[in-house]
């Protein structure tokens, strides 16, 4: 990685390295407090709750994929088949945490916005080289 990465062409917009562990501290934060929000409400049948819960592991363990795809394989279209799992597990995962507590959803937005925002400096990784 340390010779591979920084050889790469970066797409506009690409922030500086140090601002991305910064980042995502931020949002495991909001995601473990909204995972924690499904896990407590107890309006909510069992299984429902099982299933969003369920969901957000599965985003999770996409979210984890990402890293060996991309920087492990050197390969930004690894990474961007990755990614585009995870968008759509992300997408399930708010809709089933919206069906559950509104709170929990909105502390989603953030993470699906930067992820978002990940894909297409992922996309800009792989078109520029």
């Amino acid at each position: 990685m340390h010779d591979w990465y920084p050889s790469l062409t970066r797409p506009p917009g690409t922030p500086a390295n140090r601002v991305f562990p910064l980042v995502w501290s931020a949002l495991y934060v909001l995601m473990g407090v909204a995972a924690w929000r499904i896990w407590r409400e107890p309006r909510v049948l069992a299984h429902r709750r099982a299933r969003a819960l369920s969901l957000w592991g599965w985003q999770l363990l996409c979210n984890a994929l990402w890293t060996p795809a991309f920087f492990g394989l050197e390969s930004p279209l690894a990474g961007l088949a990755v990614m585009a799992a995870l968008m759509v597990m992300i997408a399930v995962t708010v809709i089933a945490f919206s069906r559950i507590d509104r709170l929990a959803t909105g502390l989603m937005l953030p993470y699906a916005g930067w992820v978002l925002y990940a894909a297409y400096l992922n996309a800009g990784f792989w078109w520029l080289n």
